[in-house]
């Protein structure tokens, strides 16, 4: 089967785009509370869609499911909805998938699946260290359809200077490996177009591959549509990236036995981008 790719926008049009392009599913990023204080001054996605986007979304969308990241679980303020308000909201709005972020305790991740009740899918963003400390625990409480991989918070919270540094050290490999035995459906990461990236998508693409993962997001690097004025070029990236995309998975269904070698070359990819970060920062100290 292959990968389901997701895709972050709020734009009806954009969505649309990528929806006729073969995009499985268009990704409302509503999730605001404490990500620009742990993310700090990293150059990360830092969205804030509404429920009305996903109204507007809903009403165009015809064949790609409709995922909602909401906010960790939370009580309600004087400046946000509860959880029980915000998921309620998101699933009255048409949401087909709702995703709970940055939890850390078994209990919250028991509350969103509570506050769901069986209503939509549900998608688990596994991207704190704690979360894995009790990842059994969270793997044993029923209603979990999906679990996606943050490797950009979780190698935050372990102190990795390059997110896809959890690839090579083998944590990515364990969580897969753990979550697939309770046979739960998993995914990892951010994907840009082929040939792009700090690390190459190919050998991102192919580690997906051999670890099984189901789906992954096509990153900011994909396609950045504040780069663009014409919807034709947006249009023309979606074409182009996603069939050559589809094409190379064609490629790694067909030839599963080369992934040790492409995890070579990602291993020193990786250590290249390691380095030179290192590097730069040891020069930025002096």
């Amino acid at each position: 089967m292959p990968l389901k790719l997701m895709y972050i926008t709020n734009r009806p049009d954009v969505a649309l785009i990528a929806e006729q392009n073969g995009v499985d599913r268009i990704f409302v990023d509503m999730e605001y509370i404490g990500k620009a204080e742990r993310q700090g001054n990293l150059d990360t996605v830092k969205n804030h869609h509404t429920i009305q986007d996903v109204s507007a979304l809903r009403k165009v969308l015809m064949q790609s499911e409709l995922l909602v990241r909401v906010n960790p679980i939370h009580e309600k303020t004087d400046e946000y909805d509860s959880s029980e308000e915000e998921i309620n909201a998101a699933i009255a709005a048409g949401a087909d998938i709702v995703m709970l972020p940055f939890f850390k305790k078994a209990s919250e991740v028991k509350r969103f699946l509570r506050i769901v009740d069986g209503r939509v899918k549900t998608m688990l963003l596994l991207e704190t260290p704690e979360a894995v400390d009790v990842l059994d625990e969270i793997l044993a409480i029923p209603g979990i359809d999906e679990i996606h991989i943050g490797i950009n918070d979780l190698s935050l919270g372990y102190g990795k200077p390059f997110m896809f540094e959890l690839l090579t050290d083998g944590t990515v490999e364990r969580l897969c490996r753990r979550i697939g035995q309770a046979g739960i459906v998993y995914g990892f990461g951010g994907i840009a177009s082929l040939g792009r990236g700090l690390v190459p998508a190919e050998l991102i693409i192919k580690e997906h591959y051999r670890l099984g993962s189901k789906m992954t997001i096509l990153s900011r690097s994909f396609c950045n549509i504040d780069r663009y004025d014409n919807i034709d070029a947006i249009e023309e990236i979606f074409f182009r990236g996603v069939r050559e995309i589809r094409s190379l998975e064609k490629e790694c269904a067909s030839h599963a036995m080369y992934f040790i070698e492409n995890k070579r070359e990602l291993q020193a990819a990786v250590a290249e981008v390691v380095q030179q970060i290192e590097s730069e920062r040891a020069g930025n100290t002096r």
